[in-house]
């Protein structure tokens, strides 16, 4: 009897650890949590598998980077590592780094970064961090690459987004805004 509880409880104790060792794991890939699985000027982006996943918070000396590997962590990270950057509030959601009370191309306190609303008189560059108004927290992403019809953006944790790599188109229209074409897009930040 003693030994069926025995193993009983192993038993339990493995498929519970099995499950919480899921949460880390993404049915559909090869990679695990944490796992570096794209770069952007020596930055690294690090797999999340699901959206919701958190497992401590990144710190550089006593600077809040984020939750890992949420991407604002690697958005923050990456304004830290690449250019030094301190944001002057460290704190907040994805959607809580656009201020809508900025207008297009003024200063976001907050942040420490000029802020352009979607469309704006300014194109998009390289670097800039790219602001999602989505869902209960919202996405952030930094531009990687832009052309005269698109930008590429790089991000971390990207859920039903796929890669961490997405092509957006842009448009520069008639009145000499340019607009990237994705309705969430609330605008962009620039060091």
């Amino acid at each position: 009897m003693k030994k069926t509880i025995f193993w009983s409880i192993l038993l339990a104790i493995i498929a519970f650890g099995a499950f919480q060792g899921n949460k880390y794991l993404s049915k559909n890939s090869e990679f695990v949590f944490g796992q570096a699985i794209d770069s952007l000027n020596g930055v690294e982006v690090f797999y999340n598998g699901e959206t919701g996943n958190v497992k401590g918070r990144t710190t550089i000396d006593g600077y809040n980077i984020g939750l890992k590997y949420q991407c604002v962590e690697f958005v923050k990270r990456y304004y830290f590592e690449h250019y030094e950057h301190r944001m002057p509030n460290s704190y907040g959601h994805a959607k809580s780094f656009f201020d809508p009370m900025v207008s297009d191309g003024k200063t976001n306190t907050a942040r420490g970064l000029r802020q352009f609303t979607n469309p704006s008189i300014s194109k998009p560059q390289v670097g800039d961090l790219i602001v999602i108004d989505g869902g209960r927290f919202g996405h952030v992403a930094i531009v990687s690459e832009v052309a005269d019809d698109e930008i590429e953006i790089i991000q971390q944790n990207p859920g039903k987004r796929g890669n961490s790599r997405e092509r957006i188109d842009l448009e520069h229209r008639p009145n000499n805004n340019w607009y990237i074409d994705k309705s969430r897009i609330v605008g962009w930040l620039r060091k």
